[in-house]
């Protein structure tokens, strides 16, 4: 594979196409997807009876040097919760405005011959700076 920016964004997608059918495996209803505020982004916003996850989904083609979920660094949680906060004061997100907010990150690693997805549930609580 390539590694041009029009090949990034297939395998992102790609990714974000796994994440959502796991998601959905596990009882979430998809509430959107590549969610935008600003130059902020959610991956995948999701509810499930537990309440509203925002998902940030990781994807790589090898995992030679690190983990894919490692790139959601402190920095990134920050931008995640801004948009979050965002969305739940839209009319979109105000029904979850009251319920639980999770923060989770799906890991995709594409090997030779497999797709291996990791779910990281509540996999950080943001620091609301």
């Amino acid at each position: 594979m390539e590694s041009g920016g029009s090949d990034r964004r297939s395998v992102g997608r790609k990714g974000e196409e796994l994440a959502c059918r796991l998601l959905e495996e596990r009882g979430h209803r998809i509430l959107e997807r590549n969610w935008r505020y600003g130059h902020l982004e959610i991956d995948i916003i999701s509810m499930d009876p537990a309440g509203i996850h925002f998902v940030e989904v990781k994807t790589r083609c090898s995992n030679i040097q690190a983990p894919p979920q490692d790139n959601v660094d402190t920095a990134k949680q920050r931008r995640i919760a801004k948009a979050a906060q965002a969305y739940l004061r839209t009319s979109r997100g105000l029904p979850a405005r009251n319920m639980e907010c999770m923060f989770d990150v799906i890991a995709v690693t594409y090997g030779r011959d497999s797709v291996r997805t990791e779910y990281i549930e509540q996999a950080y609580i943001p620091v609301y700076i």
